[in-house]
């Protein structure tokens, strides 16, 4: 049974059908969709809006994709184009993009797009490697010092991982060496926060996710845990180990040309849900791992790095495992919406005031200020 707080009655309802037949669904209403917006659009009306473009080149082009783009009624989504268009033109003038390299590209995205599957997602692994994906939960999620620090979500998580209760088993992988996880979770004033649903995933004793695997049946080296009234949710699971992120598709290929490997230190990934708290994405990295300063997707915090210990006597008739086994203990820290909004907001005019961008705020988001 899946968590209610990751798992909506409308997800629940979508996992019923069968994934051809959702794809088939949506390009239906897609192209429904398209249609009915397009025959709403009078293509001699938006003609008559815009400047006559003649004669464009790699000087004069950016300002006129500007300024047809200018029409669009989202102020939100015309910002985000400008922006775009803006940094594509100018890296293809300052690389001076050659014909056979903007092919290649274009070769290497649709490849990019024909690996991605239900169960792995190519497009989040090139937005890892590119350190795309740290920027975004940087920039999304601020955190003040006192808290857990975010990192990357990763293309491993999924939707269908089973409700735990505390002290259950995460991993069932009989070849992997035991590991006691004693957990708390609470606000940055130190009160323990209850209810919050606590996604937890890892790989197997050889480096593999459960999806990873053709004959999956059912979540392995995943769960949800909800803390109880003191914060507190506890687990037993498996030692992390390295492994390289799938080399086998055009990322992989990216990262050859690149002389980059594909490894990621050992770590376990959590995510943090609760309603009036920010929505946190993190993991915790095993210490003096081989790999743990040049992980293959930037997701290494200096404040995530943890040590692994050894349970007492006591500890481990406590917990209901042997002496000796080995533990992980953790204190994580959640923020407020209310403090992650502020917060993100001082950090949006910052950084928009020193690229000289004239902007304002148009629902909780930055726009362009024509005014």
């Amino acid at each position: 049974m899946q968590s209610d707080c990751l798992d909506s009655p409308r997800q629940k309802w979508l996992n019923s059908f069968n994934p051809f037949t959702l794809a088939a669904v949506r390009l239906l209403l897609l192209l429904l969709v398209s249609r009915f917006i397009f025959a709403m659009l009078d293509p001699y009306e938006i003609r008559d809006k815009i400047p006559p473009m003649k004669d464009l080149s790699a000087d004069n082009i950016t300002q006129n994709v500007h300024t047809i783009n200018s029409l669009c009624e989202d102020p939100r989504l015309k910002f985000l184009m400008k922006r775009l268009v803006t940094h594509l033109h100018d890296f293809a003038r300052e690389t001076r993009l050659t014909s056979e390299e903007w092919m290649a590209s274009i070769k290497f995205l649709t490849e990019t797009g024909h690996t991605c599957t239900e169960l792995r997602q190519e497009f989040i692994l090139l937005s890892d490697i590119l350190g795309l994906s740290l920027v975004v939960d940087s920039i999304n999620h601020p955190k003040p010092p006192e808290s857990t620090e975010g990192t990357l979500l990763g293309p491993f998580h999924t939707h269908d991982a089973l409700d735990l209760a505390n002290g259950e088993l995460l991993s069932h992988d009989p070849k992997g060496e035991p590991l006691l996880v004693l957990c708390t979770v609470k606000d940055t004033k130190g009160r323990p926060i209850e209810g919050v649903a606590v996604d937890i995933w890892e790989t197997d004793s050889s480096g593999h996710y459960d999806t990873q695997y053709e004959d999956r049946q059912v979540p392995d080296g995943r769960g949800v845990i909800t803390s109880d009234k003191d914060g507190v949710f506890w687990f037993k699971a498996i030692y992390p180990v390295p492994y390289p992120i799938p080399h086998d598709g055009p990322v992989g290929k990216l990262l050859v040309k690149l002389h980059r490997h594909p490894y990621r230190p050992s770590h376990m990934h959590f995510m943090f849900e609760k309603q009036g708290y920010d929505h946190l994405i993190t993991a915790l990295y095993l210490r003096g791992d081989p790999f743990e300063v040049s992980d293959a997707v930037f997701g290494v915090k200096s404040s995530l790095l943890v040590d692994i210990h050894e349970t007492d006597e006591a500890t481990a008739n406590a917990y209901g495992v042997e002496p000796r086994t080995k533990l992980l203990k953790r204190d994580f820290v959640l923020v407020s919406d209310e403090d992650t909004k502020r917060m993100r907001n001082e950090k949006t005019r910052q950084a928009l005031d020193a690229a000289g961008i004239k902007y304002k705020f148009w629902n909780g988001l930055p726009i362009e200020d024509v005014d």
